[in-house]
């Protein structure tokens, strides 16, 4: 079992997720795969986990971005998790990004969080 397998079993706390986020944040283009699927999950995660229930309506005909963001983040506001659900969804698929790339560096910076 790898590191990055390892750490997936860890209970994520709050300073994951922060961690988390500020990594992604500084994600190169050319580092792990940043489809618009991967980035409206984290989208919606990240919304969901640190606003709260969706509470604005859904965005006009032709914003196609903010339609796919907000439908993103009502399907996570239907399933009702809890932050410590949230938490976990998040950090886990940042370390599936970072084991399919190989990146031992920012697995570690993310252990150090907690």
């Amino acid at each position: 079992m790898s590191e990055f397998d390892e750490f997936l079993d860890v209970p994520k706390t709050e300073a994951h997720f922060k961690k988390a986020a500020e990594i992604i944040s500084t994600l190169p283009k050319d580092g792990p795969e940043q489809s618009t699927d991967v980035k409206l999950y984290f989208y919606a995660r990240f919304k969901q986990a640190t606003i709260g229930d969706i509470s604005t309506s859904r965005p006009g005909m032709f914003d196609f971005e903010g339609k796919a963001k907000w439908d993103a983040w009502k399907q996570v506001t239907d399933e009702n998790k809890s932050k410590d659900v949230l938490y976990q969804e998040y950090v886990n698929k940042l370390v599936e990004l970072l084991k399919k790339d190989g990146d031992v560096t920012r697995l570690n910076e993310l252990k150090a969080a907690a």
